[in-house]
């Protein structure tokens, strides 16, 4: 009887240590594969950015599309999307309050939003950093020549597109008919709206006359002298002087006679600067790499966008101040011997 217990006992203790054994591998194995996946899904971690570009019949979401796209196909794990927005102001904004982590906007606006100025007014956003321009901004006042307007004092009265509530176009409208001494709000039957919108009115005899920021030639411009010849107002005089002491972030800019049907001469106008603009504390290495991108790649940017041939590293810096650099910028910019 003893011996058939004692039997029964080492039997027992021999099954139970090989269960033990078992589970104690499988718990290991599974460990492991744990160990593994942690590992796996690191190195295929994915940034999703949202960039705020403008309305869809201007330059900043065509070309922000292109540009993100080059991204896209050159940065494992990288997936920005583009999102058509009112442009530069509403950018800064949406940039700020972290409902985009890129965005285009022009170099007034982002400099009035440092400083707590203009339609920032009190209103300070710090938390911004710049990766580097992007192209020059025209600013062209389109009148078609039977208007008779060849001045900005010649606005006075007429029907006039300032561009898109929120957008630099309309703020740097804003500016320059102050200088002129025009109040937008009294001096002009205002509209805003985006240029396409006002280019199709300018056709049908809607407006006298529209600001846009836009290429030079800028295509809604060439299609409106199928049923018209236009005039693109002169931006200069002492009004121009008022205007650049005012805001140094404009240059003086000249648009050659013979751009479009019915401007003959050339054009005086004004120029200030597309830049892109980024959360501060995006990862180093990601900005970084977008930095590199947008301007050593820019014929495949050019590809889905004309205007990327218009993205040098000879204009990276230029009107930057007083908005500081990302980091990740900053280390390009070194390499290259910039800064």
């Amino acid at each position: 009887m003893r011996r058939k217990l004692l039997f029964f006992l080492i039997t027992l203790l021999a099954v139970t240590m090989l269960v033990a054994g078992c589970g104690g591998t499988q718990v290991a194995e599974d460990k492991d594969q744990e160990q593994a996946g942690e590992q796996g899904s690191s190195e295929t971690e994915t940034h999703s950015y949202l960039m705020a570009t403008g309305g869809t019949g201007g330059t900043y979401y065509p070309l922000g599309g292109s540009i993100a796209q080059v991204w896209n196909d050159n940065v494992e794990g990288l997936d920005v999307t583009v999102q058509a927005t009112g442009a530069s102001v509403e950018n800064l904004r949406l940039l700020a309050s972290g409902e985009a982590h890129l965005a285009m906007a022009m170099n007034g606006p982002a400099q009035a939003a440092w400083d707590g100025t203009g339609d920032f007014d009190g209103q300070a956003i710090n938390n911004i950093r710049a990766v580097g321009v992007i192209y020059p901004e025209v600013m062209q006042i389109i009148a078609p020549v039977e208007s008779g307007i060849k001045k900005v004092a010649d606005l006075k009265d007429k029907r006039v597109s300032i561009g898109p509530v929120g957008s630099g176009t309309a703020s740097a409208a804003i500016t320059i008919l102050n200088s002129f001494g025009l109040d937008p709000d009294q001096d002009i039957k205002q509209f805003q709206e985006n240029f396409a919108d006002a280019a199709r009115k300018l056709k049908d005899g809607q407006l006298d006359a529209a600001f846009a920021v836009l290429a030079v030639p800028a295509g809604n411009v060439v299609d409106i002298t199928t049923s018209k010849p236009v005039t693109i107002v002169d931006i200069d005089g002492e009004g121009l002087q008022k205007l650049l002491e005012s805001d140094p972030t404009f240059s003086p800019y000249e648009i050659p006679g013979g751009t479009y049907k019915g401007q003959d001469e050339t054009a005086f106008t004004v120029s200030q600067w597309a830049v892109l603009y980024v959360q501060e504390d995006l990862p180093e290495e990601v900005i970084y790499n977008i930095t590199q991108l947008m301007y050593e790649k820019t014929a495949d940017i050019a590809k889905g966008h004309d205007r990327g041939n218009q993205i040098t590293i000879e204009n990276a810096l230029k009107g930057i101040e007083p908005v500081e650099f990302h980091p990740g910028a900053i280390k390009y910019y070194k390499e290259k011997g910039l800064m």
